[in-house]
């Protein structure tokens, strides 16, 4: 059952990554100001990341509930839900998109743009925040298409965004020339081709899982508990819009713009493996929550370590990639000698402990799958604030610019230690139940 699930999960999640870093790869090669442009891009994940938790914070919660209430085969309640992540992506979208909008250039000069890339920064995101509702509406739906047994459409539908993106990309950037707002506008006019469609299927009351015909209603109750559940990824995600801050920040400070177009291209690089992960959880996450409903708890526990096995090999991979074939991979993104020199030497120090920290994603995942709110929060912040953040500070007063990429490994390897402990408690739990038994008591004993 994990292979019919994480499999679509894994090509849409490695499609997604493949998503952004086409625009990397196009933005890369502009003539003149490519090196310029994609420091402007890196300069704009910060704000991106912030857009995604609270993308996240709504999507990851309903998306959650739902598989749960279908195992329990609460339809009506499902699809109050789904109706509850519709509004409450619309307003978080909207209220997100102005406030940054109102201050946008402010925020990317804080977020570490100098001058000279600030022009670029500002008119990509100028034109993604524009469609910032569209793409909550969408990446939320998506997740639910998944958790309601069709991870199939909703590959799909990932799939038909990147080749879509890809082909549109060079024709707002160069043949338009438009530049890095062209690849703004291609990623925009993508999403927004697939959420009709999204939307288009939801509309569907043949379906079990449904819009109701009240499409903008909220339920308070449901809000508080969806959005309990998502905040655990929400913290991740806004953990690693600090962390971006901070990182930028120090770049700037220890190597300039081309050490910030530099970490542009190795964020890419070791997106790409971290979403083949994600692919992998997404897999799960239904799996693991609707045995949980069901309270099939050596299922939970089968599932989880299966995922982790996986998990783990990709990451390996990851770091064969970036110790061993890191100029050849950064040469995509850029021709420019210089920036190629400083994103393989960063490239190798930041992936050095790629290995260990598979399963320590997909613990995360499975805490909060399991409704372990608290637990599942820990451990999402573990890395990004409690490790991550001192080390970024720190190890640069001794090490220089080295300092900032050796920060990477360091956090992973402590936040792998404290999720070892954390997870060495909910298995002794989990192996106390049987099959069947009120999953009450599984909550009192954490």
């Amino acid at each position: 059952m994990l292979k019919e699930y994480a499999v679509p999960g894994i090509i849409a999640m490695t499609a997604s990554s493949l998503y952004n870093m086409v625009d990397s790869i196009y933005i890369g090669h502009i003539p003149d100001v490519g090196s310029l442009s994609i420091a402007g891009l890196a300069v704009c994940f910060p704000l991106m990341n912030l857009s995604t938790a609270l993308g996240t914070l709504v999507g990851v919660g309903a998306a959650t509930m739902i598989s749960v209430l279908l195992g329990k085969k609460d339809y009506d309640k499902a699809n109050t839900v789904l109706a509850n992540e519709v509004t409450l992506n619309i307003i978080v979208g909207t209220l997100f998109a102005v406030l940054s909008l109102v201050f946008l250039r402010p925020i990317l000069t804080f977020f570490g743009a100098s001058e000279n890339i600030l022009p670029y920064a500002e008119s990509y995101m100028r034109v993604i925040l524009y469609g910032n509702v569209i793409t909550h509406l969408y990446f939320g739906l998506n997740s639910v298409i998944r958790s309601s047994g069709n991870p199939r459409l909703a590959m799909g539908l990932t799939l038909f965004t990147v080749i879509s993106n890809a082909l549109l990309d060079p024709l707002f950037i160069y043949v338009f020339g438009m530049g890095i707002q062209g690849a703004a506008w291609a990623t925009v006019l993508c999403q927004a081709l697939a959420l009709g469609y999204t939307l288009w299927y939801f509309l569907d009351h043949k379906r079990f899982l449904h819009l109701p015909r009240r499409i903008l209603s909220l339920d308070w109750d449901i809000a508080k508990e969806s959005l309990e559940i998502g905040m655990g990824p929400f913290l991740m995600n806004a953990a690693s819009c600090i962390v971006a801050i901070f990182i930028n920040q120090q770049l700037q400070q220890y190597g300039g713009d081309l050490s910030i177009g530099a970490y542009g291209i190795v964020n890419r690089l070791s997106f790409l493996f971290v979403m083949v992960n994600m692919g992998l959880n997404q897999g799960m996450q239904p799996i693991a929550g609707y045995n949980y409903g069901a309270r099939q708890y050596s299922r939970v526990k089968e599932v989880y370590f299966l995922t982790a096995k996986w998990a783990t090999l990709v990451m390996t991979v990851g770091f064969v990639v970036s110790e061993f074939l890191p100029g050849l991979a950064v040469s995509v993104f850029t021709g420019d000698p210089a920036l190629k020199e400083v994103a393989s030497h960063g490239l190798r120090l930041m992936n050095i402990v790629f290995p260990i920290i598979g399963f320590q994603m997909i613990a995360t995942n499975l805490f909060q799958c399991l409704g372990m709110v608290r637990t599942s929060v820990i451990l999402s912040l573990s890395r990004q604030l409690l490790f991550l953040v001192p080390c970024v500070y720190l190890l640069p007063l001794w090490l220089g610019i080295d300092g900032v990429w050796l920060s990477f490994p360091v956090s992973d390897a402590l936040a792998t230690i404290l999720t070892v402990i954390y997870l060495t408690g909910l298995v002794r739990k989990l192996d106390m139940l049987a099959d069947g038994d009120d999953p009450a008591i599984l909550g009192s004993k954490i």
